[in-house]
């Protein structure tokens, strides 16, 4: 594979967020993340991408309340955090050695893989869906789902399994593994554990109760099953596109 320049390495990498080496943002979604430049005051900032939807378009499956809630609250609260870690570790940065400096280095280099794991994820789930999506995959995800899982029910059991079964708050997560060159899933807790590096997400569940809680309950088991009559593959098949690029 000849080394990419910079412009395709952001097309196919998109944004690698700190915590378990998370690439999966198109360039599109790099570009709207930041601008083009430092800002006088410090560095570069993250934004907090808009839905692709109005809040209302996956109903009954996923209510506008809690659509409106976990965007414009909760994934506000994890770019800002992002952009405040980044601050701290630039200002810490800048003080060298000073034990005043580095003794805010693990708190913000922490507070950096939850926050940006966090924000990374959210963005690919807002595109992960769609009104009218679901169904069966079809196209190249859909024989790459055969392949790797041998049929789609048996990749579609294996995802809710792993997605209700995370202990606490975390993610069900479909990647594509470069190195073995096939797709694997994850369940991922809280945002940056239990992952693992290089793995890019094509296809993400919020199981964190704060993503189903207001219609579900404590019912994750139905909020995860309602999660498959949204399901964008269209967004899937064009991550796959891309992540595979990576492998050699």
């Amino acid at each position: 594979m000849s080394a990419p320049n910079r412009r395709e390495m952001l097309g196919t990498l998109g944004t690698l967020a700190a915590a378990g080496g998370w690439i999966g943002l198109t360039a599109e979604e790099t570009a709207a993340q930041t601008p083009s430049s430092p800002t006088p005051s410090g560095p570069r900032e993250y934004k907090l991408p808009p839905l692709p939807y109005p809040a209302d378009a996956l109903e009954p499956h996923i209510d506008a309340q809690t659509m409106t809630l976990h965007h414009d609250k909760h994934h506000a609260a994890y770019v800002k955090g992002l952009n405040d870690a980044i601050a701290k570790l630039a200002s810490a940065s800048q003080g060298g050695a000073s034990s005043a400096g580095l003794d805010s280095i693990r708190e913000a280099t922490e507070s950096l893989s939850f926050n940006g794991s966090g924000h990374t994820l959210h963005t690919v789930f807002w595109e992960n869906m769609k009104k009218g999506g679901g169904g069966e995959a079809k196209g190249n995800i859909g024989k790459q789902i055969a392949s790797d899982f041998g049929g789609f029910a048996n990749f579609q059991a294996h995802f809710s399994t792993a997605a209700k079964k995370v202990h606490g708050s975390g993610w069900g997560i479909l990647a594509w593994e470069p190195l073995g060159a096939r797709l694997i899933v994850l369940g991922a807790e809280k945002h940056q554990n239990m992952t693992m590096f290089g793995c890019v997400p094509i296809l993400v569940l919020d199981v964190w109760e704060h993503a189903y809680y207001l219609k579900y309950q404590n019912n994750r088991g139905g909020y995860v099953d309602a999660f498959w009559n949204v399901v964008n593959w269209d967004n899937v098949e064009s991550r796959l596109a891309g992540a595979m690029k990576l492998t050699s």
